[in-house]
């Protein structure tokens, strides 16, 4: 029995070394490393973002469309019910979430570029606000991040305000991109939705708008620094009605995230362009960024380029309900020195050289 109980150790023992050295001999599997991990996981964080963007609403629009053909059409059913009873949420202070604004993607989607939200002057909350952003880019990642989320902290830099950042009206049409958009803050850019939220809802609101819109995206290139903003008055006598400060807002590095051709105007290119425009309300950039997997190739992902978004001074507006153009023009001029200075003051720090001017068209 003892020579038994022997020969099978013996048996064990040489299966062990024989597995042991079988393990030794297995090539060795090239993991990744953890830095390359959280870099993939950046990329797909603002991917994500990019393609919720430019398809999320026509494909939940077409799934919609073909539940209705299935035996989920029942859900679908449910869905458009929901959907007209609060068609007009968005246009009544919108319903924000801050469990989805505080997702940790946000934290990737920030750390990919990376972006960060620099603050000049105390805002109180005892005041309603009008941000003007500047330039709009390509897909305003500047602005969706620090106003979109709570990413770059700006709760905790702005103790007491409450950011809405204001995008097209029609997204706020389409199926499940509306919901998305709504709870992280976002409100149609549409006179009905922003005098609600600056006369209804208290104060300590900051309505941010992109006031070069879809026109100035089509300026967006690396080493440009173009506003549009001259014959932009709207939201001035916007804040004058409502007695909300204007704050100037410049993102540096929003136009470096992605290179695009840029049509001379006059030519059939940008003609094109600005037709589209009238007729969808966003324009066609010809644009492209690196791929997935490498920053050599070309693809839709942005650039890694660092943004940096600067809050200005407030600039304090009177309530006056039916202001003259003389005094939309008088704070409307106050405005732009406003951000020209902020410009000037920051260019340096960020990456432009003191030679480096903003062309205000």
């Amino acid at each position: 029995m003892k020579t038994i109980i022997a020969a099978y150790s013996g048996v064990l023992r040489g299966t062990g070394a024989s597995i042991l050295s079988a393990f030794q001999d297995l090539p060795s599997i090239p993991w990744p490393s953890n830095s390359k991990l959280v870099k993939q996981l950046q990329i797909i964080s603002v991917l994500q973002w990019v393609i919720t963007f430019l398809v999320m609403g026509a494909a939940c629009t077409l799934l919609l469309l073909y539940m209705f053909c299935t035996d989920c059409w029942v859900i679908a059913a449910l869905y458009i019910a929901w959907l007209v009873f609060d068609w007009n949420t968005p246009e009544k202070g919108g319903r924000r979430s801050e469990w989805v604004r505080n997702w940790t993607v946000w934290k990737h989607f920030r750390d990919y570029f990376p972006i960060r939200l620099i603050k000049t002057h105390t805002l109180l909350p005892s005041r309603n606000y009008i941000f003007g952003y500047h330039p709009h880019g390509i897909f305003c990642f500047g602005a969706f991040c620090n106003f979109g989320t709570e990413a770059t902290g700006f709760s905790k830099k702005f103790p007491g305000i409450r950011p809405h950042l204001a995008t097209l009206s029609g997204n706020f049409r389409l199926p499940v991109l509306r919901d998305y958009l709504l709870s992280g803050g976002i409100c149609p850019v549409n006179r009905k939705a922003i005098d609600y939220i600056l006369s209804k809802s208290g104060t300590g609101n900051a309505v941010v708008i992109v006031v070069g819109g879809a026109a100035e995206s089509l300026d967006c290139t690396p080493g440009k620094n173009i506003v549009t903003l001259k014959n932009r008055k709207g939201f001035v006598k916007l804040a004058l009605q409502q007695g909300a400060d204007l704050v100037p807002v410049y993102s540096f590095g929003e136009n470096e995230v992605y290179k695009q051709i840029i049509f001379e105007e006059g030519s059939w290119g940008r003609n094109l362009q600005k037709k589209f425009q009238k007729i969808m309300g966003f324009a066609p950039c010809l644009f492209h960024g690196c791929g997935m997997f490498s920053a050599n190739t070309w693809g839709i992902v942005p650039y890694s380029m660092s943004i940096n978004t600067v809050v200005g001074e407030p600039i304090t507006v009177p309530k006056i309900e039916n202001p003259t153009q003389e005094e939309i023009d008088q704070y409307h001029d106050l405005y732009v020195h406003s951000l020209i200075k902020l410009f000037e003051k920051y260019k340096t720090k960020f990456g432009l050289r003191d030679m480096d001017t903003l062309e205000v068209c």
